[in-house]
């Protein structure tokens, strides 16, 4: 199986071991793309949703991948301690609404679907425990927006009923659906929504950077020898 490793930005792409010192193969639309292990094809696409699904429409048609990891740093409703692992169960877009026509908050027209079901999550979670690392399950709201604590946040949760706020997990879900490939998201918690050290906490996300790091190329090995 080929996998695409899909990260936002630069500094998630360099948490793998010896990142830093990769030299591309090529550059596509202002995307570096590395090959850190045969069969593997990482790139740090871009936040945001247009960037992100860019991204993976590059890794699915011109590299023809069987299947994206989206990994990254993400935001927590909850109290989930920094760093902690977690496998994205679904994806929700909270800052699509056509509810004045008449849809359901957050449906995706042209697809028509609210949910963006993740590849076996709870079978990624135990790949990640045969490698030594805990993880747990859970939804991740999408957005082009930073969530901070406040009603917008308080909406989005009590709306959607997610554990992690992000950026672009979604956007590649999507993509993913409409190229028929598989869709695998493992986050690390950098920062906590509802804190009144959330900013501190984001620009001191060291810890989550690494504990991403050390799992993302054992799980994509690892689903490699899996059969979506």
């Amino acid at each position: 199986m080929k996998i695409g490793l899909q990260f936002a930005m630069p500094a998630e792409l360099h948490a793998l071991p010896g990142a830093r010192d990769w030299a591309p193969a090529e550059t596509v639309s202002g995307i570096p793309i590395f090959h850190p292990a045969p069969g593997i094809v990482a790139c740090a696409g871009g936040v945001s949703k247009v960037n992100a699904a860019m991204a993976a429409e590059l890794l699915c048609l011109r590299y023809g991948v069987d299947l994206i990891v989206n990994a990254g740093v993400a935001g927590c409703f909850t109290d989930l301690p920094t760093g902690s692992l977690v496998v994205v169960s679904d994806f929700v877009q909270h800052d699509v609404d056509t509810t004045a026509v008449g849809d359901p908050i957050g449906l995706v027209s042209t697809v028509n679907q609210v949910s963006f079901p993740t590849w076996r999550p709870e079978r990624c979670a135990a790949l990640l425990k045969d490698a030594g690392f805990d993880a747990v399950t859970g939804r991740a709201a999408t957005g082009d927006w930073f969530a901070v604590k406040g009603d917008r946040a308080a909406w989005i949760r009590d709306t959607f009923s997610p554990l992690l706020a992000e950026m672009e997990g979604g956007a590649i879900a999507q993509v993913c659906l409409r190229n028929g490939i598989g869709c695998v998201s493992v986050k690390s918690v950098s920062d906590h929504l509802f804190s009144d050290t959330q900013s501190e906490e984001y620009f001191d996300f060291g810890q989550a950077l690494e504990n991403l790091g050390r799992v993302v190329l054992p799980l994509a090995q690892a689903l490699q020898k899996e059969e979506l």
